[in-house]
């Protein structure tokens, strides 16, 4: 086993073992306190199975059982911190030993999220594996949940590629508390959050009637900061003036980018202008005919 789930067993023996059980004690450098508290009772517990017979075997024969049946063990503290600072209302986290895995599922009125997150032999210094198994929000928001679950995992064992001098040492760190604080918080986020543009409700009560083509009008976009806009609000915004310095989002200022409108603002002004220019034409136009 790795280094995560190595464990010491110390006995101590009274003179009239082993008609009295052992007294244990269990270490390890990276198993939580908690979860070695409650190996050590069930480990007693096992020896008292055992009074008036040699107890060391039956007892380590135990605890070698527990380590190969729970892979989870390596990230207990984690779990422990998930299941009572994160998990709330209809969320779930179950967890799956048999396949070394947990499973969450998190729910915010009638859309909801499910994903299997894989914790490996060498866990935490790899990543966590990451599958989406159920999600009913907007393709738009399954790849952004997705991709971005993998690229936190991946930060917390990977150093970054290109290190600024006053960055202090890379450390790294267990992926699973980071992945599942945002999957949760993202779940949560966007169920009730209005267009930035025109106040309306981007996501419908019933995600039977979401938009999915990503061209139609009321699509939902997704900026960089994590704000949302209607397609076509977002479109009106950024290509209506005033230009300079770019537009910024209604609700944090910051800047907005967005792979869909990509042209500088220069551009953006000078398509503006030609498209005034031929309005005023046509106005003349209809003017002098009328």
């Amino acid at each position: 086993k790795t280094k995560y789930k190595q464990l010491v067993a110390c006995f101590q023996f009274s003179p009239d073992y082993p008609t009295t059980r052992a007294l244990i004690e269990l270490k390890s450098r990276y198993i939580s306190p908690k979860l070695l508290d409650g190996l050590t009772r069930l480990c007693e517990n096992e020896a008292d199975k055992y009074l008036g017979k040699p107890q060391v075997l039956q007892v380590l024969r135990f605890v070698r059982n527990f380590v190969e049946e729970s892979p989870l063990c390596c990230c207990s503290e984690e779990i422990s911190t998930i299941k009572k600072k994160l998990i709330a209302g209809s969320d779930e986290l179950k967890l799956r030993q048999k396949t070394s895995s947990v499973v969450l599922k998190v729910k915010q009125g009638q859309y909801f999220i499910k994903y299997n997150l894989t914790v490996p032999e060498n866990y935490p210094d790899k990543q966590i594996g990451i599958e989406e198994k159920e999600c009913n929000y907007p393709p738009v928001f399954q790849r952004w949940f997705t991709a971005q679950a993998v690229e936190i995992a991946r930060r917390c064992v990977e150093p970054p590629a290109k290190r600024r001098p006053k960055d202090p040492p890379f450390v790294l760190k267990p992926s699973m508390e980071p992945v599942v604080s945002f999957l949760i918080d993202e779940a949560h986020k966007y169920v009730d959050l209005d267009c930035k543009f025109c106040g309306k409700k981007t996501l419908p009560d019933d995600p039977k009637n979401i938009v999915c083509d990503e061209s139609a009008e009321m699509h939902i976009e997704r900026i960089y900061c994590g704000h949302v806009y209607h397609n076509k609000c977002l479109d009106t915004f950024i290509k209506s003036p005033p230009f300079q310095k770019g537009k910024n989002c209604h609700t944090c200022g910051a800047r907005i980018y967005h792979d869909k409108w990509k042209l500088t603002s220069e551009t953006v002004e000078a398509r503006w202008a030609h498209k005034q220019a031929k309005q005023r034409e046509l106005d003349e136009v209809v003017d002098f005919l009328s």
